[in-house]
């Protein structure tokens, strides 16, 4: 199937390792033109030399980081004078840190809303114009599978992803009339760094190895594993593409059967 984005261009936040990479590598391989974006340069360089030799599409990158207050904009400009404009926005950012709801204090709070939430927002702002100029584009936002089931211990995580959900519904109302869809996809325990990171605190935690963790959290996934960034990324190109025009306002997740809840 020619998913339609060859020629496309895409902007991927959070994208110079784990799911955001993953979403860029597809989008890559399907023939787009993407800006990677991350904390530093220096793997962000390394990064797109790899993504470039794919031979398919072409990627740049753009340093930022999003807990600045003027990311949103200085990122932008950057990117549309590397793409032309932005075709494809994947919304994308690291998660807070563990903890139970009465851990971070209103600060932490606070700060972890303009990064997660608020600069998200900013920057589908900024990209909708041209999405609208043009009668096409699309939005996606990566959350977490902690927005439908919620997951112990990441509290922060729970909390602020879910306000997304209805943002990222709100914005699937208003925009597709112009051709834009507005989609959120939630990942389950797919195998990257990060997952490495909790899995490893929860051994720390409970006294056990991080291979025992790791066993007892696979058991409660029907498909008995945890889930490959290719598998994850192929799923975020198809929801982008021209073939998945008709789907909007919906919360796709990518979980191997874990989330309980229909």
């Amino acid at each position: 199937m020619d998913l339609g984005l060859r020629g496309k261009r895409a902007l991927v936040l959070a994208s110079s390792q784990g799911l955001g990479l993953s979403v860029a590598t597809s989008l890559v391989q399907e023939g787009a033109h993407v800006v990677i974006v991350g904390r530093s340069a220096e793997k962000l360089s390394g990064v797109a030399d790899e993504l470039n030799a794919l031979g398919s599409g072409k990627a740049e990158y753009v340093k930022a980081d999003l807990s600045d207050r003027s990311s949103a904009a200085d990122l932008y400009e950057q990117a549309k004078a590397k793409l032309g404009q932005v075709d494809i926005l994947v919304n994308n950012t690291g998660g807070p840190p563990p903890g139970a709801t009465t851990t971070p204090d209103a600060d932490g709070w606070r700060a972890q809303f303009d990064t997660m939430i608020l600069r998200l927002i900013e920057i589908t702002n900024l990209c909708l114009p041209d999405m609208q100029a043009n009668s096409w584009g699309r939005v996606l936002t990566l959350a977490s599978s902690g927005v439908e089931q919620p997951i112990p211990n990441l509290a922060m995580s729970n909390t602020l992803r879910s306000s997304l959900v209805g943002w990222s519904k709100s914005l699937a109302n208003e925009v597709g009339q112009y051709g834009i869809t507005s989609n959120m996809q939630l990942p389950g325990r797919i195998m990257t760094a990060r997952l490495n990171q909790l899995d490893g605190g929860n051994a720390e935690r409970s006294g056990r190895t991080i291979e025992e963790v790791r066993a007892e959290n696979e058991a409660q996934i029907p498909v008995g594993r945890y889930g490959r960034v290719e598998e994850f990324g192929d799923l975020a190109a198809f929801l982008v593409s021209e073939r998945a025009s008709y789907i909007t306002g919906s919360v796709i997740r990518c979980d191997g059967g874990a989330t309980k809840g229909i």
